[in-house]
């Protein structure tokens, strides 16, 4: 049973930080293409940030220079370091695993940031 679990988000002044996790379970995690989405209450759910198997990273424009993705395989667990939040930034983050094998959704977790 394939399970990936969120964990970190929170609420925030404008301006700060968070971290969130994604530990996954069930499946071989070195493998998978990593990434974070988010949806915002009325919007579609949008992509964040990927890391490939090979730790390539690529980011949504708005998130780039201020959102950084890593991953320890290690520890089968998916990071994203959210620096300089904006209220904008406001969403339920997702995190997703993705290869030939399947695709995979976490169940999301809230972050929060007061102007």
């Amino acid at each position: 049973q394939v399970q990936l679990v969120e964990s970190g988000g929170g609420l925030v002044q404008a301006g700060g930080s968070l971290r969130l996790s994604c530990a996954a379970s069930g499946i071989i995690f070195s493998k998978y293409t990593m990434a974070w989405y988010r949806q915002a209450p009325g919007k579609q759910r949008e992509l964040v940030a990927t890391i490939t198997s090979s730790r390539t990273t690529n980011y949504a424009y708005s998130m780039k220079g201020r959102f950084t993705i890593s991953r320890d395989n290690a520890k089968n667990t998916v990071y994203l370091q959210m620096n300089s939040l904006k209220p904008e930034d406001t969403a339920v983050y997702y995190c997703n695993a993705l290869d030939t094998w399947g695709n995979y959704w976490g169940q999301g977790t809230q972050v929060t940031v007061s102007s």
